[in-house]
């Protein structure tokens, strides 16, 4: 009886093969993200830390005209700045992501607040890039329609004149059938 309800060995081996192949498939896309996230960030950070220098040469500028308040404020703002280029293009994927989700469990109100404005920008761009897109479809339809190769014109409406028109008929003899 046992032998009727479980499935023979070659299932059970096509069913470990499979799962076997997911597992290896998943983890092939993981290490995937995990470059990418890497790449990305690496380059973020540089280019925060770029923008970093343009403050600090703005906070330069600003103390050369003898404007010391703002020049301060440019330069913490790049320091700053400059802190979160080097932490981005010095963290990989999985200190992101660790930190990330730190964030998250101790400020939940503001991934959400977040996540909803995320929301309402994407609704935004895609709300305005439809009316676009019905643009340039209705466009390309009006160009892509075919014309029948002779222009038919409607029939021409009938006619109705102010007097009645009466039509002769034939005069009728007596023995004579019309």
């Amino acid at each position: 009886m046992t032998e009727a309800s479980s499935p023979p060995a070659s299932e059970q081996s096509g069913a470990q093969q499979a799962q076997q192949k997911a597992q290896e498939t998943a983890k092939q896309a993981q290490g995937m993200v995990r470059e990418q996230i890497n790449d990305r960030s690496t380059q973020a950070g540089e280019q925060i830390s770029s923008t970093a220098d343009d403050l600090r040469s703005v906070g330069d500028e600003l103390r050369n005209q003898g404007k010391d308040t703002p020049a301060k404020l440019a330069d913490n703002a790049a320091e700053k700045t400059e802190r979160v280029g080097s932490y981005l293009a010095e963290a990989d994927a999985d200190r992101l992501l660790s930190d990330i989700e730190d964030f998250g469990r101790r400020q939940p109100w503001l991934v959400l607040a977040g996540g909803v404005a995320l929301g309402v920008v994407g609704a935004r761009f895609l709300k305005a890039s439809s009316s676009s897109r019905y643009r340039t479809r209705s466009e390309l339809e009006q160009r892509t329609r075919v014309l029948p190769a002779t222009p038919q014109q409607p029939p021409a409406p009938p006619v109705e004149s102010a007097t009645p028109v009466i039509e002769p008929t034939p005069p009728v003899t007596a023995g004579t059938t019309p």
